[in-house]
């Protein structure tokens, strides 16, 4: 049943997309009783389908370039845990992440704050005057947390850089101007 209903539709959508001129009429064979049979002919059609023509456009994107420049130091790190009754703990990195050019900055986490079970994790991004002379610098800083799978978010205080990379975190310009159920989440990491 399914199948004649798909095949019906099929052939009721491939008439309907298409313009058919009739270009001869159809006739029926002639035939006598003693079987002799002259030859029938079958009606013709012109088909014109939907002109379909596939190219190329040029439009102007935004399209990331970024110049990375990663080494590696040995530096301490913050670590936090985080004893939920009954739940298994697992240890993990939050990392904070922004891309910036025109100048050096410096990002750091100041707090994590904990409601039900999200973590904020609100940094500061701050302008150094050091210039990157046109190049493009990830940055990022981070802590190890030995808790529950816990949702996170990324806040970042301060001025958000025109970068792409950068649209995935939540920026605010102060302390203040975070959201009220973060300013209500509790404390459970501060750089001091």
């Amino acid at each position: 049943m399914k199948k004649s209903l798909l095949l019906i539709t099929i052939a009721a959508c491939t008439l309907w997309s298409c313009d058919l001129d009739k270009t001869r009429e159809a006739e029926l064979p002639e035939v006598d009783v003693d079987i002799d049979a002259e030859e029938g002919q079958l009606p013709a059609f012109d088909v014109d389908w939907a002109n379909i023509d596939v190219g190329t456009t040029t439009e102007v994107v935004e399209v990331p370039k970024v110049v990375v420049v990663m080494e590696e130091e040995e530096i301490e790190v913050p670590t936090i845990d985080v004893d939920m009754p009954d739940e298994d703990e697992e240890e993990r990195s939050l990392i904070v992440e922004t891309e910036v050019s025109g100048n050096e900055h410096d990002l750091e986490i100041q707090e994590i704050r904990a409601s039900e079970r999200r973590l904020y994790v609100i940094a500061t991004l701050e302008e150094l005057e050091t210039s990157l002379d046109g190049k493009t610098m990830r940055i990022q800083d981070q802590v190890n947390i030995n808790a529950p799978d816990l949702d996170v978010r990324y806040i970042i205080v301060g001025v958000k850089p025109d970068r792409v990379f950068n649209d995935r975190d939540m920026y605010v310009s102060s302390m203040e101007d975070l959201p009220q159920n973060v300013q209500d989440a509790t404390v459970i990491y501060n750089r001091s």
